[in-house]
């Protein structure tokens, strides 16, 4: 039983509950790209309109933004195993509507919207919950924190090819309304598997230390992490890079491909190629950054994977026939983009104090997703007025200008040189943040054997997975919810 802690009585180790949340993330990726790859098919086959694709886009990402912004506090006073199971049972319920209310024949666009937008609002909190529980379930299993972050990537991308590669094949066979009521059984296991798997876990269980709930709380707690981001200027261009990136993924994932897969490639099965070409390549860009990626600069690995998994991808779509050479860029964009989060996963467990880790993650959250809601509703729009190879290059030229980034500002040199101190600044009024580098944590890529990780965050969800997305990395959908990880990300980022 996965919730039985039997801990080795040698070592007082137990692997159990980072196994239960890595399968927990595993399920829960492989339904995103059954959604990801399913809405924006369904929208286009029951309305015939990119615009409107956006829009649902749209409204599936805002309330991303509205709970992560306040999640933070919330996670802590309720506890992140309940958080996360309680969200991922409403979007059951909210997806499986849609498929349901179409068969009655009720279903109608506001409906759609609606729904979305309600998945939207409680996924974020319970990404978020998972996520941050990893430096803690890495020290009960007595894993390096380098290798669980890696691991948690690895499963992700994983997860994600597997679920594209199916999603296509269902979507052809079966439609897209089928591919929605396997997401929805896809949340159910994923919420017993933390229910059961992380039972008893303490940095699962509600803060006994938490202040009551109001409105002046939650301002100094977020206005605490806030503070914190805006004190390092390494996390700071990191998080206003991840989001313009996010913004333009989302476009790419829930519009521009789907449309792209419709009118020139031939059908869902290409999309579903394309996805699992991505996925599959981004899976082995993190096991080879994990087996030999810290014996390079991360600066220079991080800038290379960037440029070769961003603005590529749109250019050959615009002006390359076939799915094969699309494919050729996206397999090698996938490589690339397997070795983003785990960097930005290790630079935020690296930096950020536990105490502070829920605000934190929910502040640099809401700060990536901002752009994703636009993302879409973009990228329905510019195709409508503009064509489809005009929206491509536009937004294609967006990413190659962000993705320079890290090769031009001098603060990017941060990566390179691992946790010093905390940002220089007052403290939280609860005591100063503390500084220092971080028992456990990694330098350089290389896990550090001086004790147990006690600090850090989880990815931040950040691009959306579906071809070619999180943080997830770029190209990634939209429903992880968001982009990249600013550390690792909202997996359903």
């Amino acid at each position: 039983m996965i919730g039985a802690q039997s801990p080795d009585a040698a070592t007082g180790r137990d692997r159990r509950p980072l196994a239960a949340v890595l399968a927990a993330n595993a399920v829960s990726i492989s339904g995103n790209s059954l959604t990801l790859m399913g809405v924006p098919w369904f929208t286009l086959q029951t309305t015939g309109s990119p615009a409107k694709a956006g829009l649902v886009a749209f409204c599936a990402t805002l309330p991303v933004v509205v709970s992560a912004i306040a999640g933070g506090p919330v996670i802590d006073r309720i506890g992140r195993r309940r958080i996360s199971v309680a969200s991922d049972l409403v979007c059951a319920v909210a997806l499986g509507a849609i498929p349901l209310l179409h068969y009655a024949g009720a279903l109608r666009f506001w409906m759609l919207c609606a729904l979305m937008a309600l998945t939207g609002l409680v996924h974020a909190p319970g990404e978020t919950s998972r996520h941050v529980l990893v430096p803690d379930l890495a020290t009960l299993a007595g894993t390096p924190l380098s290798r669980a972050a890696s691991l948690f990537d690895a499963v992700s991308r994983g997860a994600r090819m597997t679920g594209a590669a199916v999603a296509g094949v269902l979507i052809a066979v079966l439609g897209p309304e089928a591919v929605l009521v396997v997401d929805a059984l896809t949340f159910g296991v994923s919420a017993l598997l933390v229910a059961v798997g992380v039972r008893g876990i303490p940095a699962a269980e509600p803060r006994r230390d938490a202040a009551p709930v109001s409105f002046t709380a939650y301002r100094a707690e977020l206005r605490e992490g806030c503070a914190f981001l805006l004190r390092s200027r390494l996390l700071l261009g990191v998080m206003l890079m991840v989001t313009l990136t996010n913004g333009i993924d989302q476009g790419w994932s829930s519009v521009l491909l789907p449309v792209h897969a419709r009118e020139n490639l031939g059908g869902s099965r290409e999309l579903g190629l394309l996805v699992a070409v991505f996925g599959a390549c981004a899976l082995l860009g993190a096991l080879l950054y994990a087996a030999v990626g810290h014996r390079f600069p991360r600066r220079a690995v991080f800038t290379v994977a960037f440029l070769l998994c961003g603005a590529p991808r749109f250019v050959v779509a615009a002006l390359v026939d076939g799915a094969v050479p699309l494919a050729a860029v996206m397999a090698v964009g996938g490589l690339g983009a397997g070795m983003l989060n785990p960097i930005l996963t290790t630079v935020m467990f690296e930096r950020v104090p536990e105490d502070l880790r829920s605000r934190v993650m929910s502040v640099s959250t809401a700060a990536v997703l901002m752009t994703t809601p636009l993302g879409g509703l973009a990228a329905g729009q510019l195709i409508e007025r503009g064509g489809l190879a005009t929206a491509l290059l536009v937004m294609g030229g967006l990413y190659f200008a962000a993705t320079l980034a890290p090769a031009v500002f001098p603060a990017w040199r941060e990566l390179d040189t691992g946790p010093a101190q905390a940002p220089d600044g007052p403290g939280p009024e609860a005591g100063p943040v503390r500084g220092g580098p971080v028992p456990g944590s990694v330098r350089g890529g290389a896990a550090s054997e001086a004790g147990p990780v006690r600090r850090g965050t989880g990815p931040v969800p950040g691009t959306a997975d579906a071809p070619g997305g999180a943080a997830q990395a770029p190209g990634d959908g939209a429903r992880e919810r968001g982009g990249k990880d600013l550390a690792g990300g909202a997996g359903r980022r």
